[in-house]
């Protein structure tokens, strides 16, 4: 597997920029549209020019785009980011469902081959019916 320097430098960004919660508010904020900074401040109680860092520290991380409108400069979702992110994600994911599959099948062939493994009916698993009838 080759490795890619700048591909790693750029998950590495966008998960660094991710482990803050103001941050991932305003990619959550961002997920339903665009906003301004005015806009995704609104809900934190800090500055306009600390949301503003924020958004340059999503911007340099690939996680958020800029564009002028007239006097308006809102801020957009950078998608492909995202979902590269979930792809890393993902391709771990897998792997490890996989692993758990493999592990569940050799665990159900193990009792399949061992009836003492198989747990023997108890008047504690029968249920109210089966002990009325022991009694």
């Amino acid at each position: 597997m080759i490795l890619d320097p700048s591909a790693d430098d750029r998950l590495d960004r966008a998960f660094m920029a991710l482990a803050d919660p103001v941050r991932r508010g305003i990619i959550a904020r961002l997920s339903r549209g665009s906003a301004t900074v005015n806009e995704l401040a609104e809900p934190f109680r800090i500055t306009k020019q600390a949301v503003s860092k924020h958004i340059q520290v999503l911007e340099a991380a690939g996680l958020v785009t800029r564009t002028r409108d007239a006097q308006r400069r809102p801020v957009h979702l950078a998608p492909a980011q995202l979902e590269a992110l979930t792809a890393w994600i993902d391709r771990y994911r897998l792997i490890h469902e996989q692993r758990f599959r493999s592990l569940d099948a050799l665990l159900a062939t193990e009792r399949d081959d061992d009836p003492a493994a198989a747990p023997a009916a108890t008047a504690h698993d029968a249920g109210p019916a089966r002990k009325a009838q022991e009694s």
